[in-house]
């Protein structure tokens, strides 16, 4: 039998990327209908924000848990952002200050732009250890992209700091919901397409 952590199970792509797109998407619809009311408990008062961070929580644990439910395995990444969801999420609750859930998205930036900056200081490209079997690459190919990977992630990081400090919470939730995920995706293709050259082409899979 073979062991489903190294032979995790496929799902209709359609349907896992609903279930990854599908938590923050439903945040941002929540927010847009709520961020003009406030909402009372036990004596406290919370603004839409708040109340739409909380609910947040639960539906990526849902979302992750199907997908594992489905697939039998959750990646590194995957797993660290739904404890920085759920550590930050919590804060925000907590303390009734939305400011802690905007800086999570400044520390998980960053603190994959420092993982990946420990692996280049080390001569290694930690990349290449979650990504080489999708796409089979010479080793200078996967120290270039991350390099490039790490400046975008920390470039990344100093937008966001920079944007939740200085413009509303109506920019801010526009911009983490669909503007660095596009930046990001867009920036991943365009340096993947560029660094062509450097993918062993034998070894690719279909």
């Amino acid at each position: 039998m073979s062991d489903p952590k190294s032979a995790p199970r496929e799902i209709n792509p359609m349907l896992k990327l609903v279930l990854e797109l599908g938590p923050p998407v439903a945040f941002f619809v929540l927010y847009l209908r709520i961020r003009d009311q406030a909402f009372t408990f036990g004596g406290t008062e919370y603004s839409g924000f708040i109340l739409a961070t909380v609910a947040f929580v639960p539906l990526l644990l849902l979302s992750m848990g199907i997908l594992w439910a489905l697939t039998g395995q959750l990646s590194r990444m995957q797993l660290f952002t739904a404890f920085m969801v759920i550590f930050f999420g919590g804060l925000t609750a907590w303390f009734n200050d939305e400011r802690f859930f905007k800086m999570k998205t400044t520390l998980v930036y960053g603190f994959f732009a420092l993982i990946l900056g420990i692996g280049l200081l080390r001569g290694r490209s930690f990349l290449a250890y979650v990504m080489a079997e999708m796409m089979p690459m010479q080793d200078e190919g996967w120290m270039i992209l991350t390099r490039r990977l790490m400046l975008g992630f920390a470039a990344l990081a100093v937008a966001n700091e920079v944007i939740w400090r200085t413009m509303s919470t109506d920019t801010w939730v526009k911009i983490e919901t669909f503007g660095f995920p596009v930046a990001l995706f867009a920036f991943l293709w365009w340096q993947i397409m560029a660094l062509q050259k450097y993918v062993i082409e034998d070894e690719k899979t279909e």
